[in-house]
């Protein structure tokens, strides 16, 4: 059965703030990601959307004129209410996780999970591809046992620039700033962020000095990635709204949560913040998506 890290059940206790503060994906991006898919203009092709959360992703699938077949796979029991909530057309919402889907074998067209090793790491997906190399594989297979032959997984991520890894560039100072406070509650799990996510394909590849391994992978390489920029315009309370969804930051209490809140709006209060007629600030970040094919 999926299990859940306390990280994620403390972090996403409130699933409806997550869902009203946590951004959708920009039609460019869910348009190519689904053409990378082969499900583009496919009627009813069968989808799984695995740590589907409170539905995020799923919602976007659901409004598709292809009317797909969805399943949604998410193992914390209060976004898993928040998405059925929604009762959205063609969209069955199932417990499970990366290693436990509830689906009979190369029974799909395409598996895509939105957010991934985010730091909302609300599911299994994201810790079950991270921690050690027996959970990767396993995590890789399941994927692999439900999709059919020439079937495409691919993840897609909003990431904002205070979000994002320390090598990538930010846009202004204040988000500059907003970023050196994410990095500073690094509690070692692995996220986007940390820029490891790539190694659970490639060890598929990967021998020992002791063991020597067919190269036999189960998804193809090199994966295939694209992104789009985006800037939104929020309120400085609705900044604040939304970065405090980041699971590190949203168990916070106290006087460190009022200390990190007071932080973030001095940030904004910088030279550089750009804002609109109605005072709102210009908010930064990548939407990321990439995919690899059932082999």
């Amino acid at each position: 059965m999926p299990s859940i890290s306390p990280i994620a059940q403390t972090g996403f206790a409130n699933a409806s703030s997550y869902d009203e503060h946590r951004p959708s994906y920009p039609p460019e991006a869910v348009e190519k990601l689904l053409n990378h898919l082969l499900v583009a203009g496919i009627p009813e092709a069968t989808i799984i959307d695995l740590a589907a959360g409170t539905g995020k992703f799923t919602e976007l699938l659901a409004k598709r004129d292809e009317a797909f077949d969805i399943l949604a796979i998410e193992p914390h029991e209060g976004m898993r209410k928040e998405l059925e909530r929604k009762n959205l057309k063609g969209v069955v919402t199932k417990d499970g996780d990366a290693t436990h889907m509830p689906v009979q074998d190369e029974s799909v067209d395409a598996v895509v999970a939105a957010q991934p090793l985010h730091d909302l790491q609300h599911s299994p997906v994201i810790l079950v591809l991270t921690t050690n190399r027996f959970s990767n594989e396993e995590s890789l297979r399941e994927i692999h046992r439900v999709i059919h032959t020439g079937g495409v997984f691919a993840m897609i991520w909003n990431v904002e620039e205070y979000n994002q890894p320390k090598s990538w560039p930010t846009t202004t100072s204040w988000e500059s700033k907003i970023k050196a406070i994410t990095w500073s509650f690094d509690d070692a799990h692995p996220r986007f962020r940390h820029e490891k996510w790539r190694g659970v394909f490639e060890a598929q590849l990967k021998t020992t000095p002791l063991t020597i391994q067919t190269a036999d992978p189960q998804f193809s390489l090199p994966l295939g990635e694209d992104s789009v920029k985006f800037t939104v315009w929020l309120s400085r309370e609705a900044v604040w709204e939304r970065y405090s969804t980041l699971s590190q930051i949203a168990v916070l209490e106290g006087e460190e949560r009022e200390r990190v809140r007071r932080e973030v709006f001095e940030a904004m209060e910088g030279l550089d913040v750009e804002t609109n007629e109605k005072g709102e600030v210009a908010l930064h970040g990548v939407t990321f998506w990439a995919w690899t094919t059932r082999v």
